[in-house]
């Protein structure tokens, strides 16, 4: 009875931002359990080069696709439809940041940050859910997957104030998108803490050991953790799941107050 719980295997799955940082992480993740998977970058060379170095682990593909543009979004949906019937998984993780203070932060980092961290996931949901509603069964829905990050659950210590307030944004997107979309597809978030990545390449080297020894854990994020959360929200063990934003920072937002 339980031996299937938390497989993946067999499902077609579309990460975007899959091709570096914690989206490479969650597309290795699906490639090792079984499933088949569709990666997006907004550079093609980015997309050609993850799909080469993904491809031991399964069967990948890359697209170019700049996610904050509805066009591009249609046509990555459309690409994917080219070759798949249905899909059974949309992890929505394609972000930017800005960082500024608070006197110079400029109008330009908004329009930004808001279009691919908070306007694509929900544009790209609503143009791929003929695909997902096709996968969707009674005992197995089809399932989006949200980015989103500890930034959105609680005040950061650094100016990143678009980014915060998209992804805080998109933890609250995530709860209205699972009250419309049930049953046939079930809406839940991830709310990630330091992990790995070009994003969080300088804060974790001004930073790091602060982190890590800030953290009940006492480490950062690691490849099998992230991959692990998503491939869970993807499996029959999540059926009864939906509108959740399940925090993994290795305990960091929820004890920080307590331990410093």
């Amino acid at each position: 009875m339980t031996s299937d719980l938390f497989s993946v295997e067999g499902k077609t799955v579309l990460v975007t931002g899959g091709t570096r940082g914690v989206g490479y992480m969650i597309a290795e993740g699906y490639l090792r359990a079984g499933a088949r998977v569709y990666i997006s970058s907004r550079k093609e060379d980015a997309c050609r080069d993850a799909e080469s170095a993904l491809s031991e682990h399964g069967e990948v593909h890359g697209i170019p696709c700049d996610v904050s543009t509805e066009d591009q979004c249609r046509t990555l949906v459309d690409t994917i439809a080219q070759h798949e019937s249905t899909l059974d998984v949309l992890v929505n993780n394609a972000g930017t940041t800005w960082g500024a203070s608070f006197d110079e932060f400029p109008d330009s980092a908004w329009d930004k940050v808001l279009a691919t961290n908070l306007k694509a996931p929900f544009t790209l949901t609503r143009l791929a859910r003929p695909l997902l509603d096709k996968a969707a069964s009674d005992e197995a829905p089809a399932r989006v997957i949200n980015i989103g990050s500890i930034d959105g659950l609680s005040v950061p210590g650094f100016g990143n104030y678009s980014y915060s307030a998209a992804k805080a944004g998109l933890h609250h997107l995530t709860r209205h998108l699972a009250a419309d979309l049930a049953p046939s597809i079930l809406v839940n978030a991830i709310a990630p803490g330091p992990f790995p990545s070009k994003m969080t390449e300088r804060p974790l080297e001004t930073n790091g050991e602060q982190l890590r020894a800030a953290s009940p854990v006492r480490r950062i994020g690691r490849p099998a953790d992230i991959a692990g959360a998503a491939i869970y929200l993807s499996s029959r063990a999540t059926t009864f799941m939906t509108g959740e934003v399940i925090t993994l920072d290795g305990g960091l937002s929820t004890t920080l107050g307590v331990r410093v």
